[in-house]
């Protein structure tokens, strides 16, 4: 199998095939290391390979045999560095798999690499010291997004048809808006983080993938969805496979729109133009959209306080942690500045301090959770510009400490944190390029807790109305055959 014939199937047209018996796992996994060193040279995706470990009967699941990548940050595989985007941890091997991992294994991925992200993950852009920056299929010149920007650049090149994922803030949906690609951040407690964490970010972050079509990331939610033992608490499990869900109608879905930001940040006209075009899509699809003014629970700087206090005092934790562990120091040498300044922050909450930041966290979820009461769906630009170019996302936050620093990411994201707060599944969905530039934009669509069912009937039913599987960026593994 050659790149240019492996790069036209997703993932479960890819585990087909292999059900079929017209091609073998090492074959497709062949074409997966070959498309890999094709274009992980123009965008830096993908920081270490391996060969494949896992040979899976194919059938057996609905994704068996194939090939996939996981984020360097929050699942561990036996054996495998796990880094964290981080000079303090580089080196740093696994003993065991996580819990997530084995389910990676269980739905018989063949995972032949991990990808980038930025330090700890505390940014939605993709550009750590430790490997050097992401780059955007679409345009090299420009960020893939983050924090999961290398999985994100990988799938839309077509390294894997899909990719491991997490999001504590944005981080699934921003680089599959920056890529055009979909993604989907479950619910809190959909799947497991242990068993080294029970939440991370105190509930904020959740594990998910990225991919170029909605059925591939049905499957992947399908099979790792569900609680493990000693997990604090789990969303009630879906009452079909999201798999089936994505078959059956949507409905006459009551839709709210939001197109200003909670912090009332400029928004570029492109992007509000592929919001408001998706509302007319909607309508035509028989939906109801009306403009909505979501009330956060709480003002944008409290919001910004409580979200800064629990990333930097949990930071400050994995600093320290990992520090220790390898009897490394903490300083420039080891560490990036704007981590530093939030560690130094977050060495200063305070006990009652990061009690107040869970209190926000629960009057966010109820008055989210109000609206939810009302609308089905909440419609948003995920994101409020286009990709920025490289080596520009920190302007206007040098020096920073936490606070600033947690600021200055929530600018450059404002639509997609809340959600994460709430603890509700949102997903961006790949409707529109920018006719000057011709870069992908991602509408973001928000559900109520567990209602993920949702999301994906709308997400199969827009995906058949404005298919966006043809479209092809600048860096692309099927492009030239060979010799």
């Amino acid at each position: 199998m050659e790149p240019h014939e492996y790069t036209q199937y997703d993932a479960v047209g890819l585990a087909g095939l292999l059900a079929r018996g017209e091609v073998t796992t090492a074959e497709v996994v062949g074409a997966a290391e070959a498309a890999l060193a094709a274009v992980n040279p123009r965008i830096n995706a993908v920081v270490e390979s391996w060969p494949a470990e896992d040979h899976p009967v194919p059938g057996s699941t609905p994704l068996a045999g194939v090939p996939f990548l996981i984020k360097d940050l929050a699942v561990t595989m036996r054996g495998k560095r796990v880094e964290w985007g981080s000079r303090l941890a580089a080196g740093n091997v696994a003993r065991e798999d996580s819990f997530l991992m084995r389910r990676f294994r269980s739905a018989g991925l063949v995972t032949i690499g991990r990808t980038a992200t930025p330090e700890f993950a505390y940014s939605t852009t993709t550009e750590p010291l430790l490997y050097g920056a992401t780059r955007n299929p679409w345009d090299p010149s420009r960020t893939a997004g983050g924090s999961s920007g290398g999985s994100a650049a990988a799938v839309a090149a077509g390294v894997t048809p899909l990719a491991h994922a997490t999001d504590a803030a944005g981080s699934i949906r921003v680089p599959a808006a920056s890529t055009g690609l979909f993604g989907l951040k479950p619910t809190r407690g959909r799947v497991s983080l242990g068993p080294d964490a029970d939440e991370v970010f105190n509930g904020l972050a959740v594990h998910g993938g990225l991919s170029r079509t909605v059925r591939d990331s049905a499957a992947l939610l399908d099979l790792i969805q569900g609680p493990e033992t000693g997990d604090p608490y789990f969303a009630e499990r879906p009452r079909r496979p999201y798999t089936e869900e994505i078959t059956r109608e949507p409905g006459r879905l009551r839709v709210g729109l939001l197109t200003t930001p909670w912090n009332g940040r400029t928004v570029e006209p492109a992007v509000t133009g592929a919001a408001l075009a998706a509302a007319r899509l909607l309508e035509s699809l028989g939906h109801r959209v009306e403009v909505t003014d979501l009330d956060l629970g709480v003002g944008w700087e409290e919001f910004v306080t409580a979200n800064a206090r629990l990333w930097s005092a949990n930071l400050a934790t994995w600093i320290d942690g990992l520090a220790g562990a390898l009897g490394r120091p903490v300083d420039e040498s080891t560490v990036e500045p704007e981590m530093l300044a939030s560690r130094a922050w977050g060495l200063k909450v305070s006990g009652t301090e990061f009690v107040h930041a869970l209190d926000v966290r629960n009057r966010v979820a109820r008055a989210i959770g109000a609206h939810f009461t009302r609308w089905d769906l909440v419609l948003t630009p995920t994101l409020p510009e286009l990709p920025l170019p490289l080596g520009t996302y920190g302007r206007g936050a040098e020096g920073a400490d936490g606070w600033a620093w947690a600021e200055h990411l929530f600018h450059r994201s404002p639509f997609t944190a809340a959600f994460n707060v709430a603890g509700t599944p949102a997903m961006s969905v790949p409707l529109a390029c920018d006719a000057g530039t011709g870069l992908p934009i991602g509408v973001q669509f928000a559900a109520g807790y567990g209602r993920e069912d949702l999301l994906f009937r709308l997400a199969a039913q827009l995906e058949e109305a404005a298919p966006w599987a043809g479209r092809r960026p600048a860096v692309w593994a099927g492009a030239a055959r060979s010799a």
